[in-house]
């Protein structure tokens, strides 16, 4: 299974910190061959810089393997060596960075304390202080013993799980489960280990029963889950093995560094551009079955209309770009899904065949479908213009531009096409719209914006100040900061800007609300502040030659590691404190622990003298003053808001408990107070109310600024600044 998607490595782990009734790889589809997220970076290291935004690349599913081949070596000597000279702490690669890399190791396979015993743990630690010194040389043998171990210990427990889920369980008795099994200590004996598995799998069932389902499915359901677990880690190859054990050690600098395999780098490549060429399908796996998830709209799939959501595809095979020959069909059932995508992916024009098992039956049939570029417009700006007074009643025109990511498309740039992928250009389009339609105000929307490229970036902020500072930048060689500045002349927008993040906004859209409200430029409203990603990464060729080299021929994939640290123009980081809102709303988004803050070995804040730069006046204390007051008094007589309240009461009385009852009757009580207070207000989990988005928004049927109450209450502090600039205006004429 892969887990790659918006928000980063801290949502892989709160989710696999849940119940394992909700670890599923069904979560997780693939767009032949693009993981459903998107992150940029920059290349060489001597080009233009690029912000991350938080992601790590958590692959399960492996073989047993082990014996580290030349090449590996090789990567391990690399990896260690560029960490060493690059990373922007310069860090020693000693018997602390090996006890941490070892912890942080063990953390990334087993979070939950569900497979390994003290006992391995103890062995383990045997390699405590010496990891450094196997990785200086190249030994990477540890590593690939220690995820034996691990397949052995899935296999085993997943063994033990089919064997609980068929056995009688009493649900009248007093017992309870750890709610947070991270928290555990490791299991002193196998039988400890087996009683923790035996909660886990009667929760399960418990929920199911109390949820008046029907058993037996839900038990087949839990055995499939099963399946897929073993499945899962008898898929992983050498490279992805390589990939987790060398990212736990760049992430015992700081939480952004890792390393990419070539193929996980060819998929991130198709990330930063929102493009490739395939047949637009998202692709999941289900029991060894390879189903299609979703149709891309204009996508080779959706204009040939035979493939349908919900079908299997059980065979590829290819067509002869030359003789229009068929090839023979590839059974591939039980394949792992990132294989199977690069079968289906290919150049535009080309043809492949899909044998498919339809919906619902047994019947199948043979696809030819020619592959195209397919543009993965879900993930770029979209534009609305709101009539406030059909929204809520009071007379202005709104532009709207929701911008998931700052995406651009370097190699097309670099080919020099005119007309490459940018998020700005797209703006740019959108802005143009506004003005011509007279809108009053512009709405920036940068909620679960995880980042992008910062040229993006600095284009963006330019099209709203005139030239000056966007930030600073500042790395470990340097007693100085360099100033990055917007050099173009003029604005594409000069009204009114309200820009709205949430605890998902990271990066470069921290680096944009953050010039933003240091210029007065625009109002920040939404979650009490933004993710708190203040770091820069680079992409760095793991190349034997990796300075000098000319050829991609000797490339072990590549290294992103952190070389910089990056600065608002008033001299603050935005790094663990985030760009925090002029005005907040309620949500439970705000209540997680989403952010840097929360992830282990981040950088702390710092702050650096502020650069020269003139401050605007749309925005003065005494307008943020009455703007608030005015929607706090809103947000007091809402009804809507008083239920978030509510949910987010209900959310943080069960993040905090300690234990889980396995009473039926007790359970089945705490289960009706949920649904009464989802019933009011949707999930008790940020999570999966954040997932309910990003599937919409992957299947396209995610509005622009959806009708809700807080979307209205958006509107609302966009009317009110603008009647708050009109009477400064009006008393400054005077």
């Amino acid at each position: 299974m892969f887990l790659i998607r918006r928000g980063g490595w801290e949502w892989l782990v709160s989710f696999a910190k849940r119940s394992l009734a909700e670890f599923s790889v069904e979560f997780y589809p693939y767009l032949a061959g693009r993981r459903m997220a998107a992150q940029t970076v920059s290349r060489p290291i001597k080009a233009s810089l690029a912000i991350l935004a938080l992601v790590f690349l958590g692959v399960a599913g492996a073989r047993s393997l082990s014996s580290a081949e030349p090449v590996d070596q090789e990567t391990a000597r690399l990896v260690t060596l560029m960490v060493n000279r690059f990373h922007i702490n310069r860090p020693e690669i000693d018997d602390a960075a090996s006890a941490a890399f070892l912890d942080t190791y063990l953390k990334d396979l087993d979070p939950l304390h569900l497979y390994f015993l003290q006992s391995d743990i103890d062995e383990f630690n045997k390699h405590r202080t010496t990891l450094d010194d196997e990785l200086a040389r190249g030994d990477v043998e540890f590593g690939y013993m220690v995820h034996a171990r691990y397949v052995e210990k899935v296999l085993a427990q997943c063994d033990l799980a089919d064997k609980l889920i068929d056995m009688e369980h009493d649900f009248t008795i007093e017992e309870t489960k750890e709610a947070d099994y991270s928290k555990l200590d490791w299991a002193k004996s196998q039988a400890e280990l087996n009683e923790r598995w035996r909660k886990f799998v009667k929760y399960d069932l418990l929920l199911s029963k109390i949820a008046d389902q029907d058993m037996k499915k839900e038990k087949e359901d839990l055995h499939k889950r099963y399946r897929n677990m073993r499945r899962i880690v008898q898929q992983r190859g050498k490279f992805d093995i390589l990939e987790i054990y060398l990212s736990s050690m760049t992430r015992c600098f700081d939480p952004h560094s890792s390393y990419m395999s070539p193929q996980s780098y060819e998929d991130f490549q198709i990330d930063l551009s929102l493009s490739l060429d395939g047949i637009g399908a998202a692709l999941r796996a289900d029991d060894g079955y390879t189903v299609v998830a979703s149709i891309v709209p204009n996508g080779a799939a959706d204009k040939d209309k035979r493939l349908k959501v919900g079908d299997r595809i059980i065979g590829v095979g290819q067509v002869d770009p030359k003789t229009g020959e068929h090839g023979e069909i590839e059974d591939i059932y039980e394949q792992k899904l990132s294989e199977i995508v690069r079968k289906i992916r290919g150049p535009r024009g080309t043809k492949l065949l899909l044998k498919v098992q339809l919906e619902g039956g047994t019947e199948t049939k043979v696809y030819e479908i020619t592959r195209q570029k397919i543009e993965l417009t879900e993930a770029a700006a979209h534009g609305e213009i709101i009539d406030c007074a059909a929204r809520v009643g009071r007379p202005g025109k709104v532009g709207v531009i929701y911008l998931p990511q700052f995406y651009r498309d370097f190699a097309a740039a670099q080919r020099g096409d005119k007309n490459f992928k940018s998020a700005a250009r797209d703006m740019k389009e959108f802005l143009d719209q506004f003005r011509e339609a007279g809108v009053d105000l512009v709405i920036v929307d940068l909620r679960n914006n995880t980042g992008g490229s910062l040229t993006e970036a600095i284009d963006i902020s330019g099209q709203f100040i005139d030239r000056g500072p966007v930030l600073q930048v500042r790395d470990s060689t340097s007693s100085s900061s360099q100033v990055l500045e917007d050099e173009d002349s003029g604005t594409l927008w000069n009204g009114p800007l309200v820009v709205v993040c949430n605890r998902m906004s990271a990066s470069a859209s921290e680096i944009f609300a953050g010039a933003m409200k240091d210029y007065n430029r625009a109002i920040i409203v939404g979650d009490t502040t933004t993710h708190g990603k203040g770091t820069v990464q680079n992409l760095m060729d793991v190349a034997p030659n990796q300075l000098f080299r000319t050829s991609r021929d000797n490339i072990r994939g590549e290294l992103k590691v952190t070389i910089q640290q990056f600065y608002r123009v008033n001299g603050d980081s935005t790094q663990n404190r985030g760009v925090i809102s002029d005005i907040m709303l309620p949500s439970l988004l705000d209540q997680s622990e989403s952010g840097e803050s929360f992830l282990e070995h981040a950088l702390p804040f710092d702050s650096i003298p502020p650069a020269k730069y003139v401050k605007n006046r749309f925005v003065t204390p005494e307008i943020i003053a009455d703007v608030k007051q005015r929607s706090q008094q809103r947000v007091a007589a809402s009804k809507d808001f008083t239920t978030m309240q509510n949910v987010i009461a209900r959310y943080l009385e069960k993040k905090n408990r300690k234990v889980v009852s396995l009473n039926e009757t007790k359970l089945k009580a705490e289960r009706e107070l949920d649904k009464a207070v989802q019933k009011m207000g949707g999930e008790l989990d940020p999570e999966k109310e954040a997932e309910k988005e990003l599937e919409a928004e992957q299947n396209g049927t995610k509005p622009v600024f959806p009708d809700n109450y807080y979307n209205s209450e958006l509107l609302n502090i966009s009317l009110d600044y603008l009647q708050d600039l009109k009477a400064f205006a009006a008393a400054k004429a005077r």
